[in-house]
C-alpha cells in the first residue's frame, strides 16, 4: 500500500479545486502550498520521492499525473501531519515516462482521505511500487526551479572534433558518449563547403569530422531518450557566413522540435526560464551563434555576444585569467549584471608552423596542450587546474562562470576531482557519478608526452604546408 503521505500528495494536487471529468492539470510546485486554486489546463508534472515523502523539492522521478476529480480540499504545506481537507474521493491514474532508464509505471484506482485537527487519514486500494532511475533537470532535481542562466554546465570545446591521432582533435569521445557524461554544451567551429556546413578545423583538408547536421542528428537522438535534460549549442561560424546556411541542417535533423526561441531580444541574465519551465514545454535546445547571428531573420540562433561573454580565447596562459575579453568594450556592469560568461580553460600550445617547414606564417597554429591535460582538468585548487580559475572567477564577478569549456573533457587525476565535479560545487550540488576519464580510458594515447605532441604537431604543420 502507498504510503498516507504520496496520497495526501497526490490528492492535495488533484483536489486543489472541484473539477469536471477528463480534466488534465498543469503547473509545477515545490510545496503544496504553492498549489493555485485555478482551473488547470495541459500536461501536469509532480515529484514523489522515492520513499512517498510529500516533501516534492528533494524529488527524485517525474510523474504526470491525469484523471478526474469530485474533491474539494487544500494543503497548507508539504507536511502531511499539518494537511486541512473536507473529504475527498478520486479517481485518477499515474503515468511515468517510458525511457530505457526507468521502467513504466501505471496506477490507477481510488483513494479517500479524510483531516481533522491536524490528524490525516488516508485508504487505497493499491500497491505499487514507486518510481525510480529518474533524476529530472540535466541530472539534479534541484535544478528544477533554477533559471537556466543561473547554473554552471560543462561545454566539450570542439565537440565533433574526435579523430583519433589528429593533433587538431580536442575530444576522445564521441557526442553520444559526452552527453551521456554531461556534458550539457556542445561547441564547435564549423565551415561552409559546397552550400553544406561541416564540423572542422582550420580547415576541413585539415581535420573533417563530418557535416554539422549530422552531429545535430546524434543530440536528436539522444534528446529523444532523455527527456528531463537542457542542451546547449554553441556555434562558431569560421567563414562568417550568413546565418541562414544554419537553418536547413536544424529543420532536417529533427531538432527544430526541441529548439527554444527567447521571449526576449536580447534576453538578460534575470530574464531566463527555469530548467523545468523548458522542459515542460519541451522547448530545451538553446542554440548561441558568435558572429552572424541575426535573430530578426533566425530568432532561435541567439547572438551569443549580447547574452554571454568570454574570458581570453584560446588561452596559452596556464594561469588562466578570468578577465573578459569577447565582446571587446563591453561594460563591466553589464557584463556583471544582463551577461552569462563562459571560461574558457583549454589550454593550448602554439606552434610555429614556418620554423617547422622552413617557411614563414604569420600565424601560430594553436594545438590542446596533451602534456598538461591532468592538470588543466583537475579539480583542485592548484595552479593551472579547473577549480582554482572556477574560483578566481567567482571572486572577480558576483557568480561562478555558466559555462566551462575544456578539451579532452574526460582526461583528470582522479584525485584532483573530474571537471563534473568542478561544476557541481559551482551549483552548491554533490556529483555522485564517476567521469569516464578516471578508469584506463585515454583521451589521446599517442600523444600523452610533449615530445610526442611535438611530433604529430609537425606532421601536421607539413599538412598545412603541403
Amino acid at each position: 500500500m502507498l504510503p498516507t503521505s504520496l496520497w495526501l500528495l497526490c490528492l492535495s494536487v488533484l483536489g486543489a479545486r472541484a473539477q469536471s471529468t477528463g480534466v488534465t492539470y498543469t503547473g509545477t510546485f515545490s510545496t503544496l502550498s504553492a498549489v493555485p486554486t485555478s482551473d488547470f489546463t495541459g500536461s501536469q508534472y509532480i515529484y514523489i520521492t522515492p520513499t512517498g515523502q510529500s516533501t516534492v523539492s528533494t524529488a527524485s522521478s517525474l510523474i504526470e499525473v491525469s484523471g478526474t476529480s469530485s474533491a474539494t480540499g487544500s494543503a497548507s504545506n508539504s507536511e502531511a501531519n499539518n494537511a486541512t481537507a473536507s473529504s475527498t474521493s478520486t479517481s485518477y491514474s499515474q503515468i511515468t515516462r517510458s525511457q530505457t532508464t526507468q521502467s513504466v509505471l501505471n496506477i490507477a484506482g481510488t483513494a479517500s482521505s479524510t483531516s481533522s485537527n491536524g490528524t490525516a487519514t488516508a485508504s487505497s486500494t493499491l500497491s505499487a511500487a514507486l518510481p525510480v532511475n529518474t533524476l529530472p533537470c540535466n541530472g539534479y532535481p534541484e535544478f528544477c526551479n533554477r533559471r537556466y542562466s543561473n547554473i554552471t554546465e560543462v561545454c566539450a570545446h570542439n565537440s565533433a572534433f574526435v579523430v583519433k591521432n589528429n593533433a587538431a582533435s580536442n575530444q576522445a569521445l564521441p557526442i553520444m558518449d559526452q552527453l551521456d557524461d554531461g556534458i550539457r554544451m556542445l561547441q564547435g567551429e564549423t565551415h561552409l563547403v559546397n552550400n553544406t556546413v561541416y564540423n572542422c578545423h582550420s580547415s576541413c583538408s585539415l581535420l573533417n569530422a563530418g557535416t554539422w547536421q549530422s552531429m545535430l542528428e546524434t543530440l536528436v537522438s539522444w534528446l529523444q531518450r532523455n527527456p528531463y535534460d537542457v542542451v546547449t549549442i554553441l556555434i562558431v561560424n569560421s567563414d562568417y557566413v550568413d546565418v541562414g546556411n544554419y537553418t536547413a541542417p536544424i529543420v532536417n535533423s529533427g531538432l527544430m522540435e526541441y529548439v527554444y526561441e527567447p521571449a526576449f531580444v536580447p534576453q538578460r541574465r534575470d530574464q531566463w526560464p527555469t530548467l523545468g519551465e523548458m522542459i515542460l514545454s519541451g522547448k530545451r535546445v538553446v542554440v548561441f551563434m558568435d558572429y552572424q547571428a541575426d535573430q530578426a531573420t533566425v530568432p532561435y540562433i541567439l547572438d551569443e555576444f549580447t547574452h554571454i561573454w568570454e574570458t581570453p580565447f584560446s588561452p596559452t596562459n596556464q594561469s588562466f585569467p578570468c578577465t573578459q575579453e569577447r565582446p571587446p568594450n563591453l561594460d563591466p556592469k553589464v557584463a556583471s549584471n544582463d551577461y552569462m560568461y563562459l571560461a574558457n580553460h583549454n589550454l593550448n600550445t602554439a606552434i610555429d608552423i614556418g620554423s617547422l617547414t622552413g617557411g614563414s606564417s604569420d600565424e601560430p597554429l594553436l594545438i590542446p596542450n596533451y602534456a598538461e591535460l591532468n592538470v588543466s582538468n583537475g579539480g583542485l585548487n592548484t595552479y593551472g587546474q579547473l577549480e582554482a580559475m572556477r574560483l578566481n572567477c567567482t571572486d572577480d564577478w558576483p557568480r561562478p562562470p555558466t559555462f566551462l569549456l575544456v578539451d579532452y573533457y574526460d582526461e583528470g587525476i582522479p584525485s584532483a576531482g573530474s571537471v563534473f565535479e568542478v561544476a557541481a560545487r559551482a551549483n552548491g550540488v554533490t556529483y555522485n557519478k564517476r567521469c569516464c576519464g578516471l578508469g584506463p580510458q585515454s583521451a589521446a594515447p599517442a600523444l600523452r608526452s610533449s615530445y610526442a605532441a611535438l611530433a604529430v604537431a609537425m606532421v601536421f604543420a607539413g599538412m598545412v604546408a603541403w
